[in-house]
């Protein structure tokens, strides 16, 4: 599977208002950019306001240290916000700091397509927030011209590289529904946090995997407050993905919590279909995912033909079809009609597959594969099969 932390790619469905609205917001952005900290002791002492998480804030010499001068050999990936190193913390770097491997994203200054507010809204954001689901920020740096933030290396990369691969095996769907429900919970903690947070810009590419497949949320460059005491949405400039962002938030700029749930949606619609959200090397009717795929989810006859065929029919179809009819509750048009997050949670938790051994034998697995009350995943592992009640 390789060590990739993340290969990103520029944004290129990116979602905004008409260009006049656009400009005037952008230069509206600049103006609002310039009261923002822009050293360390002024970012440090905005975060000390809301910080729970101990950030290290690194010098740019430090980091030419950690990716040996940001050599080209150790890119992970590159995008609107720069590029990404795979770095090392050694013990020696500064007295105090363990060992570790780090992912190291610059900001690529006046060329990306994110600015200081997005890098901004990281550190504060991760700064604030702690959970097994979300990328565990280790620090930033914050000098003269240069902004960077270093993460834990996630080494299975994103889930878009793992998906949609043509090298590595297809995902189980085991694997799968691990993904979803780790994700799911990684959503679920941001809109029930004491103050809630929008994550805004859930897709593929923005949730990595570790070695276990164990899925965290990336990138919270585009993440906002969300609305409070009885109000139901926040109003803000539309950012986001085209085919993964809600309809009624393109079209109002209303975001709310159930925004990020269209975009679940969409994602759970692509694991289980093994297809991208927009894809313009297929037919013209099935470049949409989500327009395509719709229709036929709510028919028992027809839904398994959706079903990536890379899975070789390799799942419970139960279990299929109640990710089915979860994926398309989530895309309801009427945001006021789809499933919280927590209970998007209680409904994947049942599809989970528990690991049960270790198969070495080729023997042993041939024999074990599809048989019986047990399957064998791509990594020859034996997993209880789910009964028909899954």
């Amino acid at each position: 599977m390789g060590n990739c932390w993340c290969r990103w790619k520029p944004s290129i469905y990116r979602v905004s208002a008409n260009v006049k609205s656009a400009q005037g917001q952008l230069v509206k952005q600049r103006n609002d950019d310039s009261k923002l900290p822009s050293n360390p002791k002024e970012v440090e002492d905005l975060r000390r306001d809301s910080a729970a998480n101990p950030l290290i804030a690194f010098t740019f010499n430090e980091l030419k240290i950690i990716t040996g001068n940001f050599r080209p050999d150790r890119v992970l990936g590159g995008g609107g916000f720069g590029s990404v190193y795979k770095g090392f913390i050694s013990e020696d770097l500064r007295e105090g700091l363990p060992s570790l491997p780090v992912a190291v994203k610059v900001h690529d200054g006046d060329n990306s397509y994110q600015g200081h507010r997005e890098w901004l809204a990281e550190v504060i954001f991760l700064g604030q927030l702690s959970h097994p689901n979300l990328v565990k920020l280790i620090g930033y740096c914050c000098e003269d011209e240069q902004r960077v933030l270093i993460y834990e290396y996630m080494e299975r990369g994103s889930v878009e590289n793992n998906l949609f691969s043509r090298v590595l095996l297809p995902m189980s769907w085991s694997t799968r529904m691990k993904i979803a429900f780790g994700a799911a919970k990684g959503l679920a903690f941001l809109h029930e946090a004491e103050k809630p947070v929008i994550y805004r810009d859930f897709k593929t590419s923005n949730i990595l995997l570790d070695l276990d497949y164990n899925a965290k949320l990336s990138d919270f460059g585009l993440a906002k407050d969300g609305p409070e005491g009885d109000k139901s949405h926040v109003s803000t400039r539309i950012m986001g993905t085209y085919g993964y962002a809600a309809p009624e938030y393109i079209m109002t700029g209303h975001l709310s919590s159930s925004s990020d749930v269209y975009s679940f949606g969409v994602v759970l619609l692509e694991l289980l279909t093994g297809r991208k959200s927009l894809d313009k090397l297929r037919p013209a009717r099935e470049q949409n995912l989500t327009d395509w795929a719709l229709p036929l989810l709510k028919e028992k006859k027809k839904f398994l033909n959706i079903i990536d065929p890379r899975l070789e029919g390799d799942y419970p179809i139960k279990g299929v079809h109640k990710a089915a009819m979860l994926a398309y509750h989530c895309l309801n048009k009427n945001p006021k009609a789809r499933p919280l997050m927590r209970d998007i949670v209680d409904s994947l938790e049942p599809l989970q597959v528990p690991i049960i051994s270790q198969v070495s034998d080729t023997d042993t697995f041939s024999s074990l594969k599809g048989e019986g009350p047990f399957m064998c995943n791509e990594h020859n592992v034996v997993l209880a099969k789910p009964n028909d009640a899954v």
